[in-house]
């Protein structure tokens, strides 16, 4: 169904699958009501981004802005189906647009001016022009890595501040809105909505499918149909709410400042009439000082994931004591405080990335931080742990994959320990309950949101082994303890031993980079498992096993000794072992360095270096000889192998290039081509944490 805007009829807004909306109003108490925190000059990224983030918490609840104006085109979600939210601003009587689209065909409203736009790791702040007033709206997704019960619960909050700009008093009027399609898979499913508040509470609305067929359907291209949106307001707020059709309030709002009385709940399709939830708030005379409100969106999905046949339920509400007003009431209470924090986190991760590797890298890191977040879901598994699942989106839709956790581990790592742990430990639970039976680690553990088994029909032996390896004695290294390495000794000296027998010169087998095809003899694929038993020996040592460390230890030594003999190809070392006219990208090896095992010659990373500079194209360099895509998460591992902040520098800027002028509108692609800068495919991935590496780095040196 084509979206159009009349008079009678602003037909466009698609709703969210459980989203929870909460707007509140700012009293004179409300701290940060009338303007949160300022935007540090040093805090954004620089970035034209593909794809800006608006509201970004796991794999369903993952809304972006594909359009370089925010009142150009609708949200969409990650993969694409529209998403809608439309925000409208009334001064003087005069109605403009600040977020929706396309530009309504009512010539009683006009889009307003957008005048700038910031992106910093929790925030996305715009500034509009409306006739005398600016207006700023700011969309906050408080993903606080250190605070898992607040990075795990599902709410957003976009907070308006108005003012005037000629001195001069102005009526100005607010009003915002979120319609079904964020609780639908397909528009085509009937929903519902109703108001949960009671006397004297917060105000509260929701909107869901009436079938809530909770975790019925599994895949990649798929949204969640079953929760329900919300949209909340304080008693003290004075708001009008609506309920219905969102076009008819949209054009009542735009013609008179109101919204007309609330249609009764009668279920029909999320594309029929296209029903939501909306609020108007009346700011009355706004001068010199600013007048604000803020609007939290929620989530509330109920359970988030099943693990062998037992649905599990999301972190935040692991106890299920917690229901949709009491989420509302959460997010409510803690708008404050959280404004506070993001902010905070918004300087770290900035200062962070920029005292590690310069301007260019802190804006990348800052561009993906709520990306490799949202590629996430967060929940309580069977025995109180916290599992900490992956979504491939757009490559399988596989669930916990070790090699998405593998390249996004960099920035879990840095941060927080317990996350990272919680990117492994289902990995544990899976292979030791007896459900996994091969001699090496598997690929996933199904497909999102089923997490029953591995789905994926290849597996990778040395790729996944080795991986867990290496990224299990990080842990045991940040945590700086054993106690993760005695709890899984059986099951890591499998795969240390199955590396032993494999893993110098794989057979024809896949890596992470599956989507070449197979390939024996793989030359990065062998410095994986080198490294990973030189990490592994590493964690042993540590544990106070000396004996059994030294054994490993010897064994990557002597491995790592002759890599060389058999990859080096004049001036580089080639693609696979004895394949003269090869190259590839050696990210591997940032293992080495990064946890200073002193396995290789360095003369080889400074060889394949060199190398990389005279390879690169405009948008990055190929992953290698075969074709001229590559992977990003690559390069910036790569760029950690560089000895010099220039040479680091020079392999960064074409990627910073890639990702300010790529023409793929979408939340980024780790794998694009490097002579035009489109994307290849993937987008919205986990991986992009890996862009982290480099700040990880300077932390293991503290």
């Amino acid at each position: 169904m084509k979206r159009i805007y009349s008079p009678l009829k602003w037909m466009a807004l698609p709703v969210v699958a459980g989203l929870l909306l909460v707007f509140c109003a700012c009293s004179a108490k409300a701290g940060f009501a009338d303007a949160p925190p300022a935007i540090g000059d040093a805090d954004y990224t620089r970035l034209r981004l593909p794809a800006v983030p608006l509201v970004t918490h796991d794999p369903y609840l993952s809304v972006w802005s594909s359009s370089n104006k925010l009142n150009t085109a609708w949200a969409t979600h990650w993969t694409g189906a529209i998403n809608a939210l439309c925000a409208l601003v009334r001064v003087d009587g005069k109605t403009y647009l600040l977020a929706g689209g396309p530009l309504p065909e009512d010539k009683g409203i006009e889009c307003a001016d957008q005048k700038s736009l910031r992106v910093t790791a929790t925030r996305t702040q715009y500034i509009f022009a409306a006739g005398a007033a600016e207006i700023t709206l700011t969309f906050t997704s408080p993903l606080l890595l250190e605070d898992v019960d607040v990075l795990s619960r599902p709410a957003s909050y976009v907070h308006f501040s108005t003012r005037s700009t000629d001195g001069k008093p102005h009526n100005i009027q607010l009003y915002f809105d979120a319609t079904a399609e964020w609780t639908v898979h397909n528009i085509k499913q009937t929903v519902a909505w109703e108001t949960l508040s009671a006397d004297g509470t917060d105000d509260i609305l929701a909107i869901g499918t009436t079938e809530q067929k909770i975790l019925g359907r599994k895949g990649d291209n798929v949204r969640i149909d079953w929760g329900h949106l919300l949209l909340a307001s304080p008693k003290s707020q004075n708001a009008t709410s609506y309920l219905g059709d969102s076009g008819a309030a949209r054009s009542h709002f735009a013609q008179s400042g109101q919204v007309p009385a609330s249609e009764p709940s009668q279920p029909r399709a999320a594309n029929n009439r296209w029903p939501g939830l909306a609020f108007r708030f009346d700011l009355g005379t706004v001068a010199d000082a600013p007048a604000g409100r803020f609007v939290v969106l929620a989530y509330d999905d109920k359970y988030s994931v099943q693990y062998f046949k037992k649905n599990l339920r999301p972190w935040w509400n692991r106890d299920g004591k917690l229901g949709r007003k009491e989420l509302a009431a959460l997010a409510i209470a803690d708008h404050e405080k959280l404004a506070r924090l993001s902010a905070q986190t918004d300087a770290r991760i900035a200062t962070d990335a920029l005292n590690a590797g310069g301007r260019q890298y802190a804006d990348l890191c800052i561009a993906v931080y709520r990306q490799a977040i949202a590629a996430h879901k967060v929940v309580v598994g069977p025995k109180g742990q916290l599992f900490f699942f992956s979504k491939e989106n757009f490559s399988n839709g596989s669930i916990g994959t070790i090699d998405i956790t593998y390249p996004s581990f960099p920035l879990f790592a840095a941060y927080n320990p317990k996350l990272a742990r919680g990117l492994l430990d289902f990995i544990f639970d899976y292979v030791e309950s007896g459900k996994w039976q091969k001699p090496f680690a598997p690929h996933d553990i199904g497909t999102y949101p089923w997490a029953n088994g591995q789905t994926y029909r290849g597996d990778m032996p040395v790729e996944e082994s080795a991986n867990v390896l290496i990224l299990t004695a990080l842990l045991t290294r940040l945590e700086g303890n054993s106690d993760y390495v005695q709890a899984h000794r059986k099951t890591l000296d499998r795969w240390a031993d199955y590396l032993v027998k494999h893993g110098f010169d794989p057979e024809n087998q896949l890596c992470t980079d599956d989507f070449a095809g197979r390939l024996a003899r793989n030359t990065n694929l062998s410095v994986k498992a080198i490294v990973g038993l030189g990490a592994y020996a590493d964690a042993l040592q540590r544990a106070g096993d000396t004996a059994t460390a030294a054994t490993y230890r010897n064994t990557a030594k002597d491995m790592a000794k002759r890599w060389p003999e058999l990859a080096r190809d004049g001036d580089h070392y080639s693609l696979a072992f004895e394949k003269p006219g090869t190259w590839s990208l050696k990210y591997n090896l940032v293992w080495d360095k990064v946890l200073g095992l002193g396995l290789f010659d360095s003369s080889i990373a400074k060889t394949e270096y060199a190398y990389y500079l005279k390879k690169q194209n405009a948008y990055g360099v190929p992953l290698d000889n075969r074709e001229r895509y590559t992977k990003s998460d690559w390069i910036l591992w790569a760029a950690v192998l560089a000895d010099s902040q220039a040479d680091f520098d020079a392999l960064v800027a074409p990627v910073w290039k890639y990702v300010n002028e790529t023409s793929s509108r979408v939340p980024i692609s780790d794998w694009h081509w490097t002579h035009d800068g489109k994307m290849r495919s993937f987008q919205a991935r986990a991986v992009v944490g890996g862009y982290s590496m480099k700040v990880l780095e300077a932390k293991i040196k503290k």
